[in-house]
């Protein structure tokens, strides 16, 4: 929680954040500023004291908006640090940043840099300001930053955020839901009413419009893959294919709100019409594994052993797993999860990368997704849902949906 920030800091030995970018698709500025639509700004935290944003003019009321202090960017005015620089944008900005700083009275210490923004330019600018400010040093943290840690325990006003996205995700999926099952079957293939076959293109176009519609957005696309695409978690579908009875769809859908705020995730597996054996032997076998693993949901365990706890249950089922076949691309090839929030992929962890620190702590959002994938037989079956773990030690999925395998079709 943004409560815990200074002590993450104080753990890892930070003076302070110094975070830059719009606040908007930048999960960074986004969480210390709650967004609005401020194109470009620079924001400072020192350690023990409230963050301090840098605001371009005509932005005015979107800074104010936040509730932070403020300061207005004009009074550092680029032009002039361009002409002292001779032409150099990058010292210019690294001129305008040691002004910033220096009237923060931050000149000394370590500093961690936060944002989502265009690497080449703003490389060559802080490469700048470190010759310039030799006392300071500007620290690029890999894996769980302050802020990757602080983000990882929810408050209750970004799980109404998440939750909300819940709610729209789930209105969306019936959507699509309703309007498989409102085409019909002509050889096997699904048409519309007026005969032309039904593609996952289409399907794509109307999940994006249904989703606008309601408020959200959809930045890292959409799964909507089958058969054989089904049998690779990652494939997000062919868009000229057209939809058939009977083969299975892995239907992964993670909208955000728009702007670029909280994230959900969300995957269902439909076959349309029917399910043949086959299929509906995986979906059962995968189906037992999410009711298992979230059954054994306890507050404070650590994330990794319920991966280790999957890949037991899908090995005793006969499925290969990353853990009696690391390099499989059959069976089960995946980690259990991962947290949710300002990003679709967050701590805390599951799968390889997850430490002793990715535990399941109240106030933490994560995604349950086990499954099972066999491209060569034109097989693929994931079911996942987005839980929260509440203060009170219950664990809550955070928008309900049906499990159904099949949807029915018209003939």
């Amino acid at each position: 929680m943004k409560t815990d920030l200074d002590s993450l800091m104080q753990s890892q030995n930070l003076d302070a954040l110094l975070v830059i970018g719009p606040a908007q698709h930048n999960p960074a500025m986004r969480y210390l500023t709650g967004g609005g639509h401020l194109t470009h700004a620079v924001l400072v935290k020192r350690r023990g004291e409230e963050a301090v944003l840098f605001y371009q003019p005509m932005e005015r009321e979107e800074a104010a908006a936040t509730g932070l202090p403020t300061r207005d960017l004009s009074a550092y005015p680029y032009q002039r640090f361009l002409t002292e620089s001779g032409g150099d944008h990058a010292e210019a900005a690294a001129m305008r940043y040691e002004r910033i700083l220096r009237d923060l009275d931050v000149t000394a210490g370590r500093v961690a840099l936060e944002g989502r923004v265009e690497l080449g330019p703003n490389f060559a600018a802080f490469t700048a300001l470190q010759r310039r400010m030799p006392s300071l040093e500007l620290v690029g943290q890999a894996g769980d930053s302050v802020l990757m840690q602080a983000r990882a325990t929810k408050e209750e006003d970004e799980i109404a955020h998440i939750r909300r996205m819940g709610r729209i995700t789930t209105t969306v999926v019936g959507r699509v839901a309703d309007f498989l099952s409102g085409q019909r079957l002509r050889d096997g293939l699904l048409v519309d009413a007026d005969g032309k076959p039904v593609t996952i293109g289409r399907v794509k176009s109307l999940i994006n419009l249904w989703l606008a519609e309601l408020g959200a957005e959809n930045p890292e696309g959409t799964i909507f893959a089958q058969g054989r695409d089904a049998g690779i978690p990652h494939s997000t579908g062919n868009p000229d294919e057209t939809l058939r009875a009977g083969k299975t769809i892995v239907f992964d859908i993670f909208p955000c709100e728009a702007g670029g705020g909280y994230f959900y995730d969300f995957t269902r597996t439909w076959c349309l019409g029917y399910a043949p054996d086959e299929a509906l032997a995986l979906y059962e076998d995968v189906r037992s594994v999410y009711a298992q693993v979230m059954s054994e949901l306890t507050p404070g365990a650590l994330c990794k052993q319920y991966q280790e706890r999957t890949c037991e249950l899908f090995e005793a089922q006969g499925h290969p797993t990353v853990r009696n076949r690391p390099r499989t691309q059959e069976g089960y090839v995946h980690s259990l999860g991962h947290g949710l929030g300002l990003d679709v992929h967050e701590a805390p962890w599951f799968g390889s990368t997850a430490t002793n620190e990715d535990r399941l702590d109240p106030g933490v959002v994560v995604t349950i997704e086990p499954g099972l994938y066999y491209p060569e037989r034109g097989l693929g079956c994931r079911l996942e849902d987005t839980v929260w773990a509440r203060p009170d030690g219950k664990f809550e999925i955070l928008a309900d949906y049906p499990l159904d395998l099949v949807i029915p079709v018209g003939k």
